[in-house]
């Protein structure tokens, strides 16, 4: 007999009144719940130890509890990790504590004398009843991560530019890379495993699908060879040890895990660590390294190691990159691209997430003088914002490089638009037109995520197989690669198809920086005044959150003094007529306003242009070009021609390689119908003033 009892987070958790077989333990697919759940539970009830990070040390001593007894007991044995209906909470805790000294005298490189299981046993009771029914080894999750996730908060590991790796991306890097039991195999910023856990799980499957006649003393031996070839590094102690526990225990082998800080001078790492990992020596390397510039490394012996830890200066004339001074710091992502190279042997591959800004940012490209000098650039994927959410915005591409081997002419790039949840880290699913979900085969709700596509066009790509292109997939030529960007959504193939469908229909497709060019137009960005003026005066200082609607707020919230607005007239000279056009600030980035007579008397920001069109032709003029900017596929292009450059997302100078699709016989048509619009706002804005100002109180 069973009881089911459902808790806030509508999982539900079994209470038995039987002792479970081994055999008869059952996978689970939701364990972030079912761990948020126990993390609620211990806050409120535990007695003595309540913060976060203690209780993750307490639940995962547990967990490596649960799976050394699933690992060590026969299928038809009764589960030792068990708490029964009426049974006693210290009788439940000693039989835990009992398990847990065979954990630590097993594996004795992996836990201290002095690690215990110090919950109350009424805690303990509480979380071994609710995982005892379910087989956590077959868990499609990583158990360690999703523990950690729910009890270290984004306080703790936003701070060390720890973020965990979803799932199914690890899985789609494995997938790529393609590891086999004779590869050596390392992750220099392991963290919790996440990498090396599927790693192991992919090699074995592979060994399991290759050997099925295999005697069983071999395949151990082979099983074996795997473990000895997976190694890892870690600088925070804690996670080191996490993982070295984890692998070790489903692994059945020691642990090739070190805690060290990779970036360090290798001379100065411990004796062990020195022997086992080495330059030069690894096939496979997969990382998620830390991120951040409020986390630089700094010292002149770190950063002397490494070219990327020079300052590099474009010498225009001799159109190279040359090296400077040595910096002061820099950013641990920047410098674990070149320890990641480092690492591999000629002919090793890596892939490497990494922030979206070094794939585009013109201070980083130097960057990639240095990757290109080191190799075979294989890929990047683009991951969309959410990847990392709910714990970062931090967005992010995955590089696929190949080391020693010359440049194939071939690049594979992706762009992920969903990565299967949202930006609170809930799970999204697939839905039809009429907001039904949509169902697979088995009746179940089938999640919405790119990432698997993705990874089934990488080996299509890899066959010479990949026919259709489309965002989840295509390739372009190296030699088209421009000022070394690689962010994949400047290169969507999906745009230019459109474009190229738009010119046979007969449109004309002009580029905006031809417009400048042919002095059609001219642009000028705005001015930043200084926030000690905010509020001064009632001049409107005009930010990128003013624009809205084709129009400027009737009342922008900063307001400055006419002395101030002097100096700028004439350096703005705004008209009526002009566009504004934001071109820095993520989300609002391309948003459009039209300055009519009502809007002359103002500054505008730095992160605002002014767009004039001073020579009117037939096919260009201020309320068609308002109508061009803000048509769909320009839309497109300029979230594609966005990048994060240092600390701020910006269009920059790209917004000149923007493409305008123009409708020869609908010019006349669309500038009567834009103006008349125009007018209208213009005319409803002055009725609102007279209203307002014509109030007597």
């Amino acid at each position: 007999m069973t009881k089911k009892i459902e808790n806030e987070c509508m999982v539900d958790f079994v209470f038995s009144d039987k002792k479970i077989k081994r055999k008869e333990l059952k996978s689970i697919h939701n364990l972030k719940a079912v761990f948020k759940a126990i993390r609620n539970h211990l806050a409120a009830n535990t007695l003595g130890t309540t913060r976060d990070e203690v209780l993750a040390q307490q639940l995962i001593n547990l967990i490596f509890c649960k799976i050394y007894d699933e690992k060590f007991t026969r299928p038809d044995k009764i589960v030792t990790f068990r708490a029964i209906e009426g049974e006693k909470n210290e009788e439940i805790k000693k039989r835990i504590l009992n398990l847990f000294d065979k954990v630590k005298r097993t594996y004795k490189e992996v836990f201290d004398d002095n690690d215990a299981i110090v919950l109350d046993a009424k805690s303990v009771a509480y979380v071994v009843k609710e995982l005892q029914n379910y087989c956590l080894m077959e868990s499609e999750r990583d158990i360690i991560a999703d523990a950690f996730e729910i009890f270290i908060g984004h306080s703790l590991k936003g701070g060390q530019g720890q973020f965990f790796t979803p799932r199914n991306v690890v899985k789609m890097m494995v997938d790529i890379l393609d590891p086999n039991d004779k590869d050596l195999i390392i992750d220099p910023a392991c963290g919790s495993g996440g990498f090396l856990i599927e790693v192991l799980k992919y090699v074995l499957k592979k060994l399991d699908s290759a050997n099925e006649n295999l005697d069983e003393t071999l395949l151990k031996e082979k099983i074996k060879s795997v473990l000895n070839n997976i190694k890892g590094i870690d600088k925070d102690y804690f996670l080191s040890k996490i993982t070295k526990a984890y692998l070790t225990l489903i692994g059945d082998g020691k642990s090739g895990i070190f805690n060290e800080d990779s970036l360090e001078n290798p001379k100065n790492w411990k004796n062990k660590t020195k022997q086992e990992i080495k330059f030069g020596k690894f096939d496979i390397l997969l990382t998620n390294p830390p991120f951040g510039s409020k986390i630089p490394v700094r010292g002149a012996e770190k950063l002397k190691q490494f070219e990327l830890g020079y300052k590099w200066k474009l010498n225009k004339k001799a159109d190279k990159w040359e090296r400077g001074t040595l910096k002061d710091k820099e950013d641990p992502q920047t410098l674990f691209i070149e320890r990641s190279i480092q690492l591999l042997k000629n002919g090793g591959k890596m892939a490497i997430v990494l922030p979206e800004g070094i794939f585009g940012n013109p201070s980083d490209r130097y960057i990639w003088e240095i990757i290109k000098k080191s190799g075979n650039i294989i890929g990047i994927i683009s991951l969309p914002q959410e990847a990392f959410q709910p714990h970062t915005h931090m967005k992010t591409s995955i590089l696929i490089f190949e080391k020693g081997k010359m440049q194939q002419e071939k690049i594979f790039m992706a762009i992920a638009k969903k990565v299967g949840h949202d930006k609170n880290g809930k799970t999204i699913f697939k839905i039809n037109n009429d907001g039904s979900f949509i169902l697979d085969e088995n009746g179940h709700k089938i999640i919405d995520d790119d990432i698997p596509v993705i990874s089934k066009n990488y080996k299509l790509f890899k066959e010479n197989k990949l026919k259709e292109q489309s965002h989840l997939g295509f390739y372009i030529k190296f030699s088209e690669i421009k000022n070394n960007i690689y962010i994949p959504d400047y290169y969507d193939p999906e745009v230019i198809y459109e474009l190229e469908d738009l010119k046979n229909q007969g449109y004309a497709l002009i580029k905006f920086g031809d417009l400048i060019k042919n002095k059609i137009i001219s642009v000028k960005r705005g001015n930043e005044i200084g926030s000690q003026f905010y509020g001064m005066g009632n001049i409107p200082f005009v930010r990128t959150s003013d624009i809205v609607n084709w129009e400027i707020k009737i009342d922008p919230i900063k307001g400055i003094p006419e002395e101030i607005y002097r100096i700028y007239k004439e350096k703005q000279d705004i008209k009526a007529g002009d566009i504004l056009f934001v071109k820095d600030g993520t989300f609002l980035i391309g948003r459009t306003a039209f300055v009519t007579s009502l809007d002359e008397k103002i500054v505008i920001q730095s992160h605002l242009l002014k767009i004039r069109v001073g020579k009117e032709t037939e096919l260009i003029n201020p309320y068609y070009l308002m109508y061009l900017f803000n048509l769909p596929i320009v839309k497109k292009q300029i979230k594609n021609k966005t990048f994060v450059q240092g600390t701020i997302s910006t269009i920059g100078d790209r917004i000149e390689e923007i493409i305008l699709p123009i409708d020869k016989k609908g010019v006349k048509q669309i500038t009567e119908k834009v103006k008349d619009i125009i007018f209208k706002k213009e005319l409803l804005r002055k009725e609102i003033m007279q209203l307002i100002n014509n109030v007597d109180f």
